[in-house]
């Protein structure tokens, strides 16, 4: 087992429910069900989104009123408590500073890369940073680049880059679409299978 092994894993569909999915139960607004696993170009349903939260005047406030009731998934926290004991563990995610504190808090707070919104006083979100182009497959590679090895797990299209890159990959709780598309990553649903296959990889 070498000790530079990093783990990367999505945060949202991974180990927290979608929260815009969850917002959108929230709010009745059917529309805002659209995630990363629907909608391969991010920048597309970040500025989508922000258009539907504009029409109905919601904000960062009602955002996070929502997140506040959210829990990690079953297993989750365990997990990553287990993971954390073995190796290095690194949450990307193309969620916002804003929305995952509260989260990481529930998690044992791990260490996670995100993005940033730009939110005007009033609360409404007016626009978002993106921390870097194609945050999750750059950072693996900048990792890789200081001497790490990388392991990657994640549910989405926005995963994929980071999963491809990395010494190991697979995708965990994906949608049936990615995996007939992707039949060479090995997926999985339960964290027990996950925390194996990390394991025979690290």
């Amino acid at each position: 087992m070498s000790d530079m092994n990093i783990v990367c894993l999505d945060l949202e569909g991974v180990l927290v429910p979608e929260i815009w999915i969850a917002f959108s139960e929230a709010t009745g607004i059917p529309e805002l069900k659209r995630t990363t696993r629907d909608e391969p170009d991010y920048d597309k349903l970040m500025n989508f989104r922000l258009e539907i939260l504009k029409q109905h005047g919601l904000g960062l406030k009602e955002i996070q009123d929502t997140i506040a009731t959210i829990d990690p998934l079953p297993g989750a926290r365990e997990f990553l408590d287990e993971l954390r004991e073995l190796t290095q563990v690194l949450i990307l995610s193309d969620t916002f500073t804003q929305f995952a504190k509260p989260l990481m808090k529930k998690l044992g707070w791990p260490t996670i890369f995100c993005n940033t919104l730009e939110v005007a006083g009033d609360g409404t979100i007016t626009g978002f940073r993106m921390r870097c182009e194609k945050s999750k497959y750059t950072t693996v590679r900048a990792l890789q680049s200081i001497g790490f090895s990388t392991i990657a797990s994640g549910d989405s299209h926005n995963d994929l880059g980071m999963i491809q890159a990395s010494k190991a990959g697979f995708l965990f709780k994906s949608t049936d679409a990615i995996k007939k598309e992707y039949p060479e990553l090995p997926a999985y649903e339960t964290y027990d299978e996950l925390l194996a296959a990390i394991k025979a990889a690290l």
